[in-house]
């Protein structure tokens, strides 16, 4: 089928354009919303400026909308851009929804009404399976904000790698911090990956970490794309 997912330049979105692409769909576009309110019900914020250069590695078009980020009425930004998409001959929608019912049942609810096809491959999954995926299919990730004791200042920059997740499960059996960073614990970049022709290196970047909320993000100004 012809197919537009939607990407936030994390992982989730990007493993799950991944695995639609893996069974022999055509991703045609990619869909992008951008924002204003970091706090946004529906769409991950940090990196979504990135994710132009994430579509250019994989030589594919991207639709950029900005949106308000007002509760609900946000949907509708998205929601006029597959419009638009459907108009260009798109059956469906790629989405990297793993565990949040608030997101995929409103994405359910505009492709039904533009009737669209909603393709969630990895919702369901289990958080540990699904990391162990992305590592064995060479997805090179690294987190870039970090919400969640004892997750501290030295978690931003790190990659996603077999030392990393083991850590997790750890910290999720004493702390019950999501593996998969589903409950906002930790925000992700994917650097590389199969549909990569180049892979993304980071050029300008800082941390910055609150101490009165224990979080912090990394805050990544300027990339470029290098040959493989």
């Amino acid at each position: 089928m012809k197919l537009a997912a939607l990407l936030s330049g994390g992982k989730d979105s990007l493993y799950a354009l991944y695995q639609a692409k893996k069974e022999g769909n055509d991703i045609c576009y990619i869909v992008t919303i951008i924002s204003e309110n970091k706090e946004s019900y529906m769409y991950h914020v940090p990196n979504t400026k990135f994710v132009r250069e994430q579509a250019k590695a994989m030589k594919i078009p991207i639709i950029i909308k900005k949106t308000l980020g007002q509760k609900e009425e946000e949907l509708i930004d998205l929601k006029n851009a597959l419009k638009n998409l459907k108009r260009k001959g798109i059956e469906g929608v790629v989405t990297g929804a793993v565990a949040s019912n608030y997101q995929k049942k409103r994405i359910d609810e505009i492709c039904e009404e533009l009737k669209l096809k909603n393709f969630s491959p990895i919702w369901g999954m289990e958080p540990t399976e699904l990391l162990k995926k992305m590592i064995k299919d060479n997805f090179h990730i690294i987190i870039t904000a970090v919400a969640a004791p004892p997750l501290n200042e030295s978690w931003l920059g790190r990659k996603i790698d077999e030392k990393c997740l083991n850590e997790l499960i750890e910290l999720n059996k004493r702390y019950k911090i999501s593996i998969n960073g589903e409950g906002g614990e930790y925000e992700t970049f994917v650097i590389d990956c199969p549909l990569f022709t180049h892979r993304i290196e980071v050029v300008e970047s800082e941390k910055v970490w609150d101490s009165f909320t224990n979080s912090g993000i990394l805050d990544i100004t300027k990339i470029k794309l290098v040959e493989k």
